[in-house]
């Protein structure tokens, strides 16, 4: 396990990130790297793992919206932009987030992209103005992430979890 030295979150081997605040794991002096004993590890402590990144041809995905506890289904396309639609500039993104408070929450028009594989989704980031976040970590634009299931999404300040079926 590699340990954050700025939060103390535990994170898995490989990881270059913190999953909890971002921060580098390597190549820093803040860095501190241990083996976990079991035996001291405090229960209270420990955090609940995500939910699986099993992903099939057939899998459903559905994302929930926090503030209206609405819920969509995510098409099966390789590629689906996600936004807000704009009929001047003539923008309809493949996933229209307006109908939940995209404007006041600060979704971009072209905010950010799932790509589906065949065994994986991921999210991408597209030069948002206020970001988007995987579980609280701000992604660096054009760098995918893989989601896994129960996932926490915010586009600008728009909460969501994502959900496999």
């Amino acid at each position: 396990m590699i340990i954050c030295s700025f939060c103390g979150t535990h994170n898995r081997e490989g990881e270059l990130y913190c999953q909890e605040c971002g921060n580098p794991l390597r190549d820093s002096p803040r860095v501190a790297t241990r083996q976990l004993n079991s035996e001291k590890v405090n229960p209270v402590e420990k955090k609940v793992p995500w939910g699986t990144s099993r992903f099939q041809a057939k899998t459903a995905v559905a994302m929930t919206f926090a503030k209206t506890n609405d819920t969509i289904n995510i098409e099966n396309k390789e590629q689906l932009i996600i936004g807000r639609k704009d009929e001047q500039s003539g923008n309809y993104p493949d996933i229209d987030l307006t109908p939940y408070g995209a404007l006041d929450d600060g979704v971009s028009r072209v905010h950010a992209c799932f790509l589906r594989s065949k065994d994986a989704i991921t999210i991408l980031d597209i030069d948002s103005v206020i970001g988007t976040y995987l579980n609280g970590q701000r992604l660096i634009p054009h760098q995918p992430r893989v989601l896994q299931d129960g996932d926490e999404l915010r586009f600008g300040k728009m909460v969501s979890h994502v959900y496999f079926k």
